[in-house]
């Protein structure tokens, strides 16, 4: 089975009001020396305008993706243990599906996207898990730890779709990562999947990778059963 990634409550942000001061003093100054103003320095004026509009806007997106987040987060754990993951599902996903469309390319859409993923495998829709979990591999591309996690989770999808051959390939880049992260874990589902698909030579590699590296391995009794059998 799984594991769920833990749904992670984004802080809300103050917005600030940069814009609309900046803005006022630029105006302000071209009123005052509107026949001092040069061509030169009235495009400059604009592009500060511009500029700061840009930013503001920014930040306003960004605390509006994180209050639609935070009240989504708050309607699903209101329901989380009322409704069957399937209903819960149906309940929540258009809240998701609103914030991933709208606000994809900020920090909370991401988060959103995330979260919507894990949504959709724990309600058995697997193939949109998947289409959401490749587009997070982007988002967290620098954060080694939610990356392998990701990679896992597609693992999993694609195990639950019968897809051995995919599946294993996702263990593989987090067995293969220079980063340590979640690779007995990773080692551990290779030893499964490929026995699987009738590879036990590899299966029994991948165990003993992780008797050799891994002494502490949570699951390092059964493991050891594998190889002895």
């Amino acid at each position: 089975m799984a594991k769920k990634y833990k749904k992670t409550r984004k802080e809300l942000l103050k917005e600030p009001d940069e814009f609309m001061t900046l803005t006022g003093r630029v105006i302000g100054f071209a009123v005052d020396h509107q026949t001092q103003l040069t061509y030169g320095l009235g495009i400059v004026l604009v592009l500060a305008v511009i500029v700061s509009g840009i930013r503001f806007f920014s930040i306003r997106a960004e605390n509006k993706a994180a209050d639609m987040l935070s009240q989504s987060l708050i309607a699903y754990s209101d329901l989380e243990n009322q409704k069957s993951p399937d209903e819960l599902y149906g309940a929540v996903s258009g809240n998701f599906q609103r914030i991933v469309q709208k606000y994809s390319g900020k920090k909370s859409g991401k988060l959103a996207r995330l979260i919507y993923a894990n949504i959709c495998y724990d309600a058995g829709r697997y193939k949109e898990a998947i289409d959401l979990y490749n587009a997070a591999l982007k988002d967290f591309e620098t954060h080694a730890m939610i990356h392998s996690q990701i990679l896992n989770n597609l693992g999993y999808a694609y195990e639950q779709q019968k897809d051995y051959s995919t599946a294993v390939s996702y263990f593989e880049k987090i067995s293969e990562a220079p980063e340590q992260v979640l690779r007995d874990e990773a080692l551990f589902h290779l030893g499964r999947l490929y026995g699987k698909l009738g590879q036990p030579e590899k299966s029994k590699a991948a165990y003993q990778k992780i008797v050799s590296d891994y002494p502490d391995f949570i699951y390092i009794d059964m493991v050891k059963e594998q190889i002895s059998g």
